[in-house]
C-alpha cells in the first residue's frame, strides 16, 4: 500500500513536469476555446501523454487503493491539464475496478463539469464500468437520468459510444425518449452523436426511430448525418 508521502512525491512531480513545459501562449488560446472555464498550462495533448507517461506506467502507478485521494486531488488543481490527465490515469486502472469506484466517477462527472472531460468519462470509464458492473447499470442510469444534472445526463447517452455492435439500442432508445425534451444543448447534441454513431451499425433502425419521435431539430441533424452520407434520405 503506498504511503501518504508517496502520494504527495506523486503529485508534485507531476506538478514539476507541467511547470517545466507550460506554454503561456497556448494557454491563452486554450482558455478562450474553453469559454475562459479553465485554467490552463498550455500543453497540447500530445506532449502532455509523452511527459506523463511514465507516471502512467505500471511501475509508477500508485496502488488502488490511493486512486480515489489522487483522482480528488488531480480534480482539484486549477490548470485543466491536471483532469485530463486523471482521467487518462484512471484508465489504467479498469482491471482494478471495484464497483464502489462509481462514487468517484459520478464525482468526476459532477465536479468542474464540461464536455472535455464528461465525454471522455463517459465513453472510457463509465461505459467499462457498466461492462463489469452490468448489474449496477440500471440503478444508476436511472438516478442519473432523473438527476437534473446535464452531465449525468448527457453521460447516460454516451456511455454505450464504444460498444458498437454491442450496443443496447432499445435501452439508448428508452433514454432518449425520457432526455429529448430537455431544452440544453448538451443534451440534444448528445442524443444526435449516440444516434449517429449507432446509425454506422444499424442505420435503418435509426432512420425509424428519428422520423417516429419528435426530436429537436439539432438531435435529427446530428443523427442523420451518417445516414445521409450512405444516401438514405429521411
Amino acid at each position: 500500500m503506498s504511503s501518504e508521502n508517496e502520494v504527495e512525491i506523486y503529485l508534485q512531480e507531476i506538478k514539476s513536469v507541467f511547470k517545466d513545459i507550460a506554454n503561456p501562449e497556448n494557454a491563452k488560446q486554450q482558455k478562450k476555446y474553453m469559454r475562459n472555464k479553465f485554467e490552463f498550462f498550455g500543453i497540447k495533448a500530445q506532449a502532455r501523454r509523452k511527459a506523463t507517461n511514465k507516471f502512467i506506467k505500471k511501475d509508477r502507478r500508485l496502488d488502488y487503493e490511493n486512486i480515489e485521494v489522487v483522482i480528488k486531488r488531480l480534480w482539484e488543481m486549477e490548470e485543466r491539464e491536471y483532469q485530463y490527465f486523471a482521467t487518462e490515469l484512471l484508465e489504467k486502472y479498469i482491471t482494478d475496478f471495484k464497483a464502489e469506484i462509481i462514487n468517484l466517477l459520478e464525482y468526476m462527472i459532477t465536479k468542474k463539469s464540461w464536455w472535455d472531460t464528461v465525454d471522455r468519462i463517459a465513453k472510457k470509464l463509465v461505459g467499462k464500468y457498466f461492462e463489469l458492473f452490468l448489474n449496477k447499470r440500471e440503478q444508476y442510469l436511472e438516478k442519473w437520468v432523473k438527476s437534473n444534472n446535464i452531465w449525468l445526463q448527457r453521460t447516460t447517452l454516451l456511455y454505450q459510444l464504444g460498444y458498437k455492435e454491442k450496443t443496447n439500442i432499445n435501452l439508448l432508445f428508452d433514454l432518449i425518449k425520457r432526455l429529448k425534451d430537455i431544452d440544453q444543448f448538451f443534451i440534444q447534441k448528445a442524443i444526435g452523436w449516440s444516434l449517429r454513431e449507432y446509425s454506422r451499425i444499424e442505420p435503418e433502425v435509426v432512420k425509424k426511430f428519428i422520423q417516429n419521435h419528435n426530436l429537436s431539430s439539432l438531435s435529427t441533424r446530428e443523427g442523420m448525418k451518417t445516414i445521409k452520407n450512405k444516401g438514405l434520405k429521411k
